[in-house]
């Protein structure tokens, strides 16, 4: 899952980056409106946790912007105000969580895991597609009901897939999920083939059907067979 930390405030953002990364999440950070701004046009993210007052800005026109954009990235918004007028304005434009500073960064974690789960899942812990089951809080996944072990990488991977079931994913957006900035400096995507490979291999030895489908030329679908 990719996330854009908008905060101008070096220490938290800092805090934020480096543990929602321990989290297992591939996370990017701006410090202000315009480079924000910027973000957004040039990728998709699943989730942006959004400061409403920066320098050169306010955090709520740019949620305006998202949401004019038809984005489906979830917004959990932070801020140093505790006013009922900021959080419902906030949640009138379209975000999804309010939290407040200060606060426990395992408590924002929970609340971003709730929007993942709400947004993707219809709020269920536990994604289930045919045999295949991953609990979306301790990322365990079985296979028939038999653990199967993954990397991070193809746990994000067949996560995606499955949350984007019965749709084509160009080679592209699957770099730009998993990697994020970092796909600009790939010179091929064999990465993915052998994420891929390597997800069907594993899947295949517990005895779990191949829903991966390659579209030549284009990318890669997960549907039913």
């Amino acid at each position: 899952m990719k996330i854009l930390i908008v905060e101008d405030e070096q220490e938290l953002r800092t805090a934020l980056l480096s543990y929602l990364k321990n989290e297992g999440y591939i996370c990017e950070s701006v410090q202000n409106f315009e480079d924000a701004q910027e973000k957004i046009h040039l990728y998709n993210y699943d989730i942006i946790v959004l400061d409403i007052g920066l320098p050169d800005g306010n955090g709520l026109d740019l949620l305006q912007q998202l949401k004019s954009q038809r984005s489906q990235a979830g917004v959990l918004i932070i801020s140093a105000k505790n006013s009922l007028d900021d959080k419902l304005k906030g949640l009138d434009v379209g975000a999804d969580d309010y939290i407040t500073k200060p606060f426990h960064l395992a408590e924002l974690n929970a609340r971003i895991k709730s929007i993942l789960r709400r947004r993707n899942f219809g709020g269920n812990r536990e994604v289930i597609f045919e045999e295949i089951c991953i609990n979306t809080d301790t990322f365990e996944t079985k296979v028939g009901g038999k653990a199967i072990v993954l990397t991070q990488k193809e746990q994000e991977l067949l996560l995606y897939f499955i949350s984007n079931q019965n749709r084509v994913l160009t080679k592209e957006s699957i770099a730009e999920h998993l990697w994020g900035d970092h796909m600009d400096m790939a010179d091929s995507f064999d990465f993915i083939y052998t994420h891929i490979k390597n997800l069907r291999r594993k899947i295949s030895q517990k005895g779990g059907n191949n829903y991966l489908q390659t579209v030549y030329g284009i990318g890669y679908k997960f549907a039913k067979q």
